[in-house]
């Protein structure tokens, strides 16, 4: 697919405003010079990328689309000045900017002069995020090289096109190098996903749905925000049995955080990922949200654990929350997680630290949802907030009560024992500082999908509503007392 025909798939008819001036370098070689007159006269385009300014679903965005067609797509010193000046005229006019990149990487007939520009566009993409505007990437096949390994894939949102070859060394030269073929799936966007390295795989012809809802939730401006509806009365609450609240939160029926997230939401936009971690983009309340939450199995589906992999997406998505100043949303109901050899050497546990400083260190709002189980630091990962509501029967505990019960009795039979000793309850962990609002669980898992429903999104209205350095030093004290007192 060319640059244009993408284009016409993807903007509003008639809005495409090309910001294009002719490119006027001449080139000392004779052989590139007569290239460049082939690519020119084969492509009807002056250079490797288009840019401008369209309308994509009524909304005004800025683009930067690349031509394979024209020298396989490769950058030189003109094309990258072409993106860095469309780049910088999305920030100065406040525009999103979607880049369409498709390429064998830097042009090696201009060598390091060309090289050396990846650095130049990488400026002005850290310029226009900097400058919180949505920054978006749809990688086509193949984006390779230095287009990869910068601008490409700085996207706060990085999609793919099914199939496509994405990576930095290609495979010609890797044979060349290394004396051996390239395995062919290394780089495919399939792979890549699921190593957490891309945010979704879309079908061009689903391509502009999906940014229509992308830009939905990163260009809302909620108005002044509205007085949080009246509080409803509390509902008396049994002291629960710890072991019972462990026991009704791994039963199948129960309510997920997928269930949840899709009643709470105006709109939801799932990113990919696997079955123990749900990315997206959400509006609720009206307002953009950024949204991170654990996903129980399904029924029949084993138990999955929360990997060192997972940990790296929820601190992307925070970091970028707090980039884009849309509030975090998280949801914790996870069995723990990965305990294995290959969890050690990729770092869970340096993940876990990582996650619980950038949510401590976030100055956005972050409103977390302990939703069913809370076993170990891949619970207590995404548990650093300005508020923390709980479900009646959720629980968090350094351990499941069966791994502590082998800790302090060298068996599992005592896990019944532990949970009730350790203070692990939605009511318990209130005293602890950690949870501020119990929903209960009187009416089955609609009702108490509704409640939570409710508390979310009256939790996001106030935390809204409150002045950054206020709710910064409220969090700050917060975190200090956290367990009780001493």
């Amino acid at each position: 697919m060319t640059a244009r025909q993408l284009l016409d798939l993807l903007v509003d008819p008639g809005s495409f405003d090309s910001w294009d001036a002719p490119i006027t370098a001449e080139h000392a070689d004779p052989g590139y010079r007569d290239a460049l007159a082939r690519a020119r006269a084969r492509t009807g385009l002056d250079e490797a990328v288009l840019t401008g300014r369209a309308l994509l679903d009524g909304r005004p965005i800025a683009l930067v689309a690349g031509e394979f067609g024209f020298l396989g797509g490769s950058i030189g010193v003109a094309t990258a000045e072409r993106i860095t000046r469309a780049v910088e005229r999305a920030t100065a006019e406040r525009l999103p900017l979607l880049a369409l990149p498709v390429s064998g990487g830097t042009r090696m007939q201009e060598g390091s002069a060309a090289f050396l520009c990846m650095v130049r566009v990488t400026a002005a993409v850290h310029a226009h995020r900097s400058a919180g505007l949505p920054y978006l990437t749809y990688l086509r096949n193949p984006t390779m090289g230095g287009v990869f390994a910068s601008w490409g894939t700085l996207g706060h949102l990085v999609l793919a096109e099914p199939a496509a070859r994405l990576g930095f060394l290609g495979p010609r030269v890797y044979e060349e190098l290394r004396g051996e073929p390239l395995p062919p799936d290394v780089q495919r966007a399939e792979t890549l996903a699921a190593n957490g390295r891309l945010d979704a795989i879309v079908p061009p012809e689903r391509l502009r749905d999906f940014l229509a809802r992308a830009l939905t939730v990163l260009t809302a401006r909620p108005g002044s925000s509205p007085e949080p509806p009246p509080a409803a009365p509390p509902v008396p609450l049994p002291a629960d049995d710890a072991w019972e609240s462990v026991q009704l939160s791994r039963r199948p029926g129960r309510l997920s955080a997928l269930e949840l997230l899709e009643h709470t939401a105006e709109l939801l936009l799932p990113l990919d990922g696997d079955s123990s971690l749900v990315r997206a983009l959400a509006l609720i309340g009206g307002r953009p949200v950024m949204v991170v939450a654990q996903q129980r199995p399904g029924p029949g589906q084993p138990e999955t654990p929360f990997t060192a992999a997972d940990l790296r997406a929820v601190r992307r998505q925070a970091q970028l929350a707090e980039e884009l100043g849309m509030p975090l949303l998280t949801v914790v109901d996870t069995s723990g997680a990965e305990l294995s050899v290959a969890a050690e050497l990729d770092g869970v546990a340096l993940e876990i630290a990582h996650c619980l400083t950038t949510l401590v260190g976030l100055r956005t709002p972050v409103l977390a949802v302990l939703l069913g189980q809370g076993s170990g630091g891949g619970a207590l990962a995404l548990l650093p907030a300005d508020r923390v509501i709980a479900a009646q029967h959720a629980w968090l505990a350094p351990l499941p009560p069966e791994g502590a019960s082998a800790i302090v009795y060298r068996d599992g039979e005592h896990a019944p024992q532990l949970a009730r000793a350790q203070g692990i309850t939605a009511t318990a962990l209130t005293a602890t500082g950690l949870v501020d609002q119990v929903v209960p669980e009187t009416d089955g898992p609609a009702d108490l999908r509704d409640r939570l429903a409710t508390a979310v999104t009256t939790a996001l209205t106030e935390l809204a509503a409150l002045p950054t350095p206020t709710r910064l030093a409220t969090r700050a004290t917060r975190n200090r007392h956290l367990g009780g007192p001493a």
